[in-house]
């Protein structure tokens, strides 16, 4: 079905384009066009004059809509948490499954084959995010369940296929030689949940590692002698950072002087989000630990940080209005950087020809107004 979306705002690479209809054709973006260029037999769709940016791609999503992914691998659970998200733009998402046994790491994997292959809006992969790490910089991961990375952790990280494998891990916990073999194997690496030196993280950098999880939070932070995780991320030009922007998880200043260290399309929006997204009850259980938002953030008994109550557009206007991004930088940060930074660089992140229409409406309060995945409209 061919469509045409006119009368709205059109955020490209180039800036935002007015007085153009965008183009859909079998859930791929066709064109840019004058509304007297619209092709006869075209389903025109009014926006209003709403603003059009690329949807939004969160590579760290634990829940949502009430579902803790470790509580339910399942495509039934994947399905809920991508339509909780939706509503707030996610377009794009990688259902995480924070440290747990190995049987159920399994169970994450083949739940994603199968989500993809059913057709589940948004499914891009699976983020593991553990058990490799380090007990030293746990946050409110199990360390009960951490473990070293085997033989078998290898072929069972490396089985997905379809789709994107992330995994978390802390590359002092494991060698150089083991972060090649994952990578080599199609694995996305990131660091996170670790305690390493500088040297270590530089070491894993130069053997594939392309990423660091939540930058600032679980990991060696720089020092005067010792740069640790921190400062090996921001002395990294090409490796992604993802950031959480609630205001709580890294005060914005030290966001503001970390983006002035890096390209910033090196820099990714991120939730951490937890099930309380999109439900009204801010309570849940998690491995045994009684979690609850207070002010915005998921805390324990003993305010240990948990995750996050934020969505992408919140994280976007966060961007805007506590780091004083644009707009473009803002929407960038929450689309193009993560889909290049999972390899999709060329296919989402973006609206252009040959991209997929994968699409967030925006009103003057950048509010979401309505969202496509694949050029079908929610």
């Amino acid at each position: 079905m061919l469509a045409a979306l006119e009368n709205g705002r059109i955020l490209t690479k180039e800036g935002v384009v007015e007085g153009r209809t965008l183009l859909i054709d079998n859930a791929v973006i066709t064109g840019l066009v004058a509304p007297g260029e619209i092709p006869a037999g075209a389903q025109r769709r009014d926006l209003q004059g709403d603003l059009l940016v690329p949807g939004f791609i969160d590579t760290q999503v634990n829940g949502g809509g009430g579902v803790l992914f470790n509580d339910s691998p399942t495509v039934e659970a994947i399905a809920k948490i991508g339509a909780a998200h939706r509503p707030f733009g996610t377009t794009g998402f990688l259902p995480t499954l924070i440290s747990d046994d190995l049987h159920v790491v399994e169970q994450a994997l083949r739940a994603t084959e199968q989500a993809i292959a059913q057709g589940v809006p948004g499914v891009l992969g699976v983020h593991i995010e553990g058990p490799f790490l380090n007990p030293k910089r746990k946050g409110i991961h199990d360390a009960d369940k951490f473990r070293v990375i085997d033989e078998a952790a290898v072929a069972l990280l490396s089985s997905l296929k379809v789709g994107k494998t992330l995994v978390t891990l802390a590359p002092e916990r494991t060698t150089p030689e083991m972060i090649r073999r994952l990578t080599d194997a199609g694995v996305i690496v990131a660091a996170g949940h670790t305690n390493a030196l500088h040297q270590t993280m530089r070491q894993a950098l130069d053997h594939g590692l392309s990423g660091f999880t939540h930058l600032f939070n679980a990991m060696s932070p720089l020092t005067s002698r010792e740069p640790g995780a921190v400062g090996a991320a921001l002395e990294s030009q090409s490796a992604w950072c993802g950031i959480i922007v609630d205001g709580r998880h890294v005060d914005p200043v030290t966001l503001k002087i970390a983006l002035r260290t890096r390209p910033l399309d090196r820099f990714m929006l991120v939730t951490d989000a937890m099930p309380t997204v999109g439900m009204a009850d801010k309570r849940f259980d998690l491995q045994g630990r009684h979690i609850r938002v207070v002010d915005g953030v998921c805390v324990d008994d003993h305010g240990t940080l948990a995750g996050s109550d934020l969505d992408m557009v919140g994280a976007v206007r966060n961007a805007i209005t506590l780091l004083g991004l644009t707009l473009e930088d803002a929407v960038m940060m929450a689309s193009h950087a993560p889909a290049a930074f999972l390899g999709l660089g060329q296919q989402r992140g973006r609206i252009a020809p040959g991209y997929a229409a994968d699409l967030c409406l925006l009103d003057d309060r950048l509010e979401v107004t309505a969202t496509w995945i694949d050029g079908v409209e929610a």
